[in-house]
């Protein structure tokens, strides 16, 4: 569903990363399921993640922007946030996800915008709004995420990569 954009992380985090050899936007995307949807992230960081996906393509029987469809930009958006609070150490996991839904939309481009309301050692919290091109309020959603070490426990192998 188009051209992925290049994600703008603060230098910091991309020079955090680079130091134990991941290039981040390189790496970086929202995923498969975030990829064929037409998810698109336009700034990322642990104080901010804006990410904007098609209603085309994302809707349910009656033509509207389909909820599960709000629900995987939203938890995108507050997993990409928590993951660059947690740093190169952890790993994002979500746990918990809340979402209300405030009006039908049938065309055009939302916009999420995930910013946090707990950022602490073991998890971290993020409120998404989800928006159309007018400004309006189409969903609320509230994502919390367990912050996991990165590195092996009881035997298990360390995930490669966020």
């Amino acid at each position: 569903m188009g051209e992925q954009q290049q994600v703008q992380f603060p230098q910091e985090v991309i020079e955090e990363y680079a130091a134990l050899g991941v290039d981040l936007p390189a790496l970086f995307s929202a995923g498969d399921l975030g990829t064929r949807m037409g998810v698109q992230i336009l700034e990322a960081s642990a104080e901010k993640v804006v990410g904007t996906m098609p209603v085309e393509g994302n809707t349910q029987p009656y033509g509207l922007l389909h909820g599960g469809a709000s629900a995987v930009l939203a938890e995108t958006l507050g997993s990409i946030g928590a993951m660059l609070h947690g740093g190169s150490t952890k790993v994002a996991v979500g746990v918990d996800l809340n979402c209300t839904h405030h009006r039908g939309i049938r065309s055009g481009l939302v916009t999420g915008v995930a910013t946090p309301v707990h950022r602490g050692r073991s998890t971290a919290t993020y409120e998404v709004v989800i928006s159309d091109e007018q400004g309006r309020r189409v969903c609320s959603a509230r994502l919390t995420c367990m912050l996991r070490d990165l590195g092996a426990r009881n035997g298990e192998q360390a995930p490669a990569a966020v």
